[in-house]
């Protein structure tokens, strides 16, 4: 890759020939138009105009993967084709601006009248123009440093202060978490500052908690609060959580925006934990929208630290292998030469007994989050807690869990209990 360029490659499906909808992607992204207009001079394109590097034809279609008036219009109907694009994009057309990099790698081009899908499956920055941007302040090495886990799978959970607890009982259950053994603690999605429960009250009486058991053991247990709001206001709420001594923040990425999470990344040394609730609107149609390797790098140029995935047989529409490559996609560098890795998140539906398909998928460079495996285990939350180490040590010697689980009741009961449901 050259350095004054960005690459990006689509899958698109047209009932038109698919190399003049390529050039008509690379005019509209660029200089506006894939034919010659009044003061377009040979030295302008040159200079501005992204190219088109490759156009690979995957496949044909009977029907449109999505409606267009445009082309009902004209009358013309297919059968379809599918093919894989590929663009090279000036870096000059752009500088370091997120927003407008967005813009031109997934704005309009969704839009053409010339295509029945679009998708932005692949990303690629040269390494002088990712240093342009943000980097994350934790990413994978600085949150274990943060935790004092310096090996093995950071073991986490989700607490829920939207179904009505008060700061006091939110602390309360921090407590609880925090003797039983967890490492990470995150807020939900849709709790951020609730009337019951405001950030100014909550953030104090949790960091209390943390703080104490901090001081008793000798363990940082890391707190995501939820801080999504407008810029200002994100920015005040990580100060407080800085002043309380906590760790890290987390953002809805997508409600957010990529200039708040700039903002707010160069405000605060905290990490930032990015949750990408909203995705699956941007990722679920095969010929829409764009993959996670494309989403995960805008957002790190914002420079969150941590990522969700999703998890392995979890409760979500993503395929385990969509999880697993979303994972590796967050481990990779996105250029050669650096190190602004961010931690994979795993959620949704985790208990002990789906540690070992992510152990054999992903290792234990991850995140491990588990709400009801942890807090409805029979026998308790500490109880939860044990029976995900024990899952995982089951994992590294690769012994099976129900044979693993003979000597380890904690992981017993959370098979009989869990199992099935």
């Amino acid at each position: 890759m050259r350095k004054d360029d960005f690459e990006a490659e689509y899958l698109i499906e047209t009932p038109l020939d698919v190399f003049r909808v390529a050039e008509v992607m690379a005019g509209e992204q660029s200089c506006g138009t894939f034919a010659r207009v009044a003061g377009e001079t040979d030295m302008l394109r040159a200079r501005a105009r992204a190219e088109v590097l490759n156009v690979e034809v995957v496949g044909r279609a009977d029907a449109p993967s999505l409606p267009n008036a445009w082309l009902a219009r004209k009358g013309i109907s297919g059968p379809w084709t599918q093919a894989r694009v590929r663009v090279r994009f000036p870096v000059d057309n752009i500088g370091a601006n997120l927003p407008t990099l967005a813009a031109t790698v997934a704005g309009n081009l969704y839009d053409l009248g010339e295509t029945t899908g679009m998708r932005l499956e692949v990303l690629r920055l040269p390494s002088s123009y990712r240093l342009q941007f943000d980097m994350p302040s934790m990413g994978v090495a600085g949150t274990r440093s943060a935790i004092g886990v310096a090996h093995g799978a950071l073991l986490g959970t989700i607490i829920k202060p939207n179904v009505g607890l008060s700061p006091e009982q939110t602390a309360g259950l921090v407590g609880i978490l925090c003797e039983a053994g967890v490492d990470f603690i995150k807020d939900d999605e849709v709790c951020a500052n609730p009337v019951h429960a405001p950030l100014s009250e909550r953030v104090p009486a949790v960091m209390a908690v943390i703080r104490a058991h901090r001081e008793r053991t000798g363990k940082q247990v890391m707190m995501a609060f939820n801080i999504s709001d407008d810029t200002d206001a994100m920015r005040a709420h990580a100060d407080l959580v800085e002043r309380e001594g906590g760790t890290c923040v987390m953002a809805s990425l997508n409600s957010c925006g990529f200039s708040a999470v700039q903002t707010l990344r160069r405000s605060t040394p905290l990490a930032l934990h990015g949750h990408r609730n909203g995705f699956g609107a941007l990722s679920r149609h095969p010929l829409l929208g764009m993959s996670f390797q494309a989403y995960q790098t805008l957002w790190r140029l914002a420079g969150v630290d941590h990522m969700h995935v999703h998890g392995l047989q979890g409760k979500f529409s993503q395929t385990d292998a969509e999880v697993v490559e979303s994972a590796r996609d967050c481990l990779k560098p996105l250029a050669d030469g650096l190190e602004d890795c961010v931690l994979p998140a795993f959620s949704s539906g985790q208990w002990a007994g789906t540690v070992p398909a992510t152990y054999e998928a992903a290792g234990e460079d991850l995140l491990f989050m588990s709400g009801g495996g942890i807090l409805a285990h029979p026998d308790g939350p500490a109880a939860g807690v044990a029976s995900l180490r024990q899952a995982w040590e089951a994992a590294r010697e690769g012994i099976a869990l129900e044979a693993f689980s003979r000597g380890a009741p904690e992981l017993q009961r959370a098979l009989s209990f869990f199992d099935g449901r």
